[in-house]
């Protein structure tokens, strides 16, 4: 049996309360890698583009505010 079966399996034992709480952690782990992803494409200048068109729609008047 690999790990990830074996995991699985643990998973499917676990209480509700328990997958609950694996669930919320996972969450959290997926949020803390993204948001080291954005911000090393941040800081890279990957995501520049996305300034400048932002900065262009609002020069137009097409910027919308949330």
């Amino acid at each position: 049996m690999s790990k990830v079966e074996e995991i699985k399996s643990a998973i499917e034992s676990l209480s509700e309360e328990e997958y609950v709480r694996l669930r919320r952690w996972f969450c959290e782990k997926d949020w803390e890698k993204w948001e080291r992803a954005i911000q090393e494409d941040s800081n890279s200048g990957k995501i520049d583009f996305l300034i400048q068109e932002a900065l262009k729609e609002k020069k137009s008047g097409k910027l919308e505010k949330f």
